[in-house]
């Protein structure tokens, strides 16, 4: 119902004339992603969402999630996905981390939430550069991104949404690219927004760029890669 809402919605505002979209993403990264998908014909991907963080709130995939689309959300903070499961009862959210083995690792419970994150090293320097304080640490079970996808995804993902603060890279690395090949990934570069042309920011363009993908917009935020076949052949 809420789809078919959806639907009369946008042709009630284009035949008013009016031709815009909201975004919930922290600097426009869904409505770049949404472009991309219909340029591709896909109506309602279906998206992994890993380091969720907030059902709406600087979201990547609740502006889909409203048009329609299904997901499966991963966060580490039991307080965000319980706000998940009231807000997006369509959707699978796990209470769980991602990295690139299966095991059951220190979560860093940072003041600003967004920022909190399994690296250590990456808490600490969030502290010394005065962007956020530890308030707390628990142990988390991790699951590796082809474990998420093998048991809790009806389908591979056309749509992944990566924001784990420090795993990011790790992360990219272990995805078997041959067997899963997502047509979009939005990635979080903030981190390495200092170092653009440094080792960190650089690998996973290395990385994306040599399973295939092309960098296709970039917010200084976030980083959105798309499968170059995808969009050649569309």
């Amino acid at each position: 119902m809420s789809s078919l809402l959806t639907r009369l919605r946008r042709r009630l505002l284009r035949e008013a004339g009016v031709h815009y979209r909201r975004s919930y993403a922290q600097c426009g990264e869904d409505m770049i992603v949404r472009f991309v998908f219909d340029a591709l014909g896909v109506d309602r991907p279906f998206f992994l969402d890993l380091g969720a963080h907030h059902p709406t709130y600087l979201s990547n995939t609740y502006a889909l999630y409203r048009g329609g689309s299904r997901g499966v959300n991963v966060d580490a903070s039991p307080a965000a996905i319980a706000a998940f499961r009231r807000a997006r009862p369509r959707d699978v959210n796990l209470n769980v981390g991602v990295g690139p083995e299966a095991a059951e690792l220190v979560f860093y419970e940072m003041s600003e939430p967004t920022l909190s994150t399994f690296s250590e090293a990456q808490a600490r320097r969030y502290e010394a550069d005065g962007n956020a304080k530890v308030t707390g640490t628990r142990r988390v079970p991790v699951r590796t991104f082809r474990e998420l996808v093998d048991e809790h995804c009806e389908r591979p993902p056309d749509f992944v949404s990566l924001d784990v603060e420090g795993l990011d890279v790790a992360i990219l690395k272990s995805i078997d690219f041959a067997t899963c090949r997502p047509t979009v990934f939005c990635v979080e570069t903030l981190t390495y927004s200092s170092r653009r042309q440094g080792d960190r920011i650089g690998e996973i363009d290395d990385l994306m760029v040599g399973a295939g993908y092309m960098r296709y917009a970039d917010t200084h935020v976030n980083t959105i890669y798309v499968l170059e076949t995808a969009w050649r052949e569309r």
